[in-house]
């Protein structure tokens, strides 16, 4: 491959130097944390089984939505509050008898607060961008905040268990029992045959979960950058016609791995972390 198709000058020498504007990150963390006895909200129809349940298993929980809002540190300067309410979707499995179990979906919550450095700058700064309500008396001071950016996996379900609300602990095992439907947004609500509901039921479900996210406070900023070329595509685009689907099959590579699982020590230390892993299962 030569120099001109890397789009480069000769020796590879930058033919030019760019002024970019991108965001850059001012401060990061990440968190590792189980969240116990989360309750789940329910619709009427998935209430009136968990009624009549002996045990719930929880199946699968995905992230629906995070929200999150920015606010200055008091006498703290260039320091800000990240606030986020996380929204999960909840899988369960529930058992009323020796039958089959039937799935049910629920809603579960939790917030978080985390302080991070974000500097500070006084200029107001708007763009071109459309947006449908146009002016926001709320957020048009704040226009110079940093920006939270938020990266989570969908979180592992540990456990799931029914509370009888007849039980004398009742809501007082450290449960979360309350939240504030009014605060649920209604895109997150939409994802439910039938409204949430609460109050009224016999039996409460609790998941526990396991949580990983990075929290990030990014501004826009301009950078000085080199250049060697426009990033122009050297590869050809494949079209997948009714013409020619066994042209396009055989151009795809044999799926080794999916007939050969990988060993354990073929993930390396990137997903199990162990050092004892390295070397140790006849891989050399």
């Amino acid at each position: 491959m030569d120099d001109k198709t890397l789009g480069m000058s000769n020796c590879g020498v930058p033919k030019d130097a760019v002024c970019i504007r991108t965001e850059q990150v001012y401060d990061s963390c990440k968190s590792k944390e189980c969240l116990e006895n989360v309750r789940v909200f329910l619709t009427e129809r998935g209430q009136n089984i968990v009624d009549r349940a002996i045990n719930v298993k929880c199946r699968n929980a995905e992230i629906i939505w995070i929200f999150s809002d920015v606010e200055p540190v008091p006498f703290n300067q260039g320091f800000y509050t990240v606030d986020l309410k996380y929204f999960f979707k909840i899988t369960l499995d529930v058992f009323t008898g020796v039958c089959n179990p039937t799935r049910v979906a629920g809603l579960a919550t939790f917030d978080k607060k985390v302080v991070l450095f974000g500097s500070e700058g006084n200029a107001k700064v708007f763009a071109s961008k459309f947006k449908e309500d146009s002016f926001d008396p709320q957020l048009w001071k704040k226009t110079n905040l940093p920006k939270s950016v938020v990266e989570v996996v969908d979180p592992i379900c540990l456990s799931a268990k029914v509370v009888d609300t007849h039980d004398p602990c009742g809501c007082n095992c450290g449960c979360d029992c309350d939240t504030d439907f009014a605060n649920v947004p209604e895109c997150v609500q939409r994802l439910y045959d039938d409204a949430l509901v609460m109050g009224g039921d016999c039996k409460r479900v609790y998941v526990t979960l396991g949580l990983f996210t990075i929290i990030k406070l990014t501004r826009d900023t301009q950078l000085l950058i080199p250049a060697y070329d426009f990033c122009i595509p050297d590869k050809e685009c494949i079209s997948a016609t009714d013409d020619n689907p066994c042209d396009l099959f055989e151009k795809l590579n044999f799926p080794i791995d999916e007939f050969f699982p990988p060993l354990k020590c073929n993930f390396g230390d990137q997903k199990y972390k162990y050092e004892d892993l390295k070397g140790s299962c006849g891989c050399n």
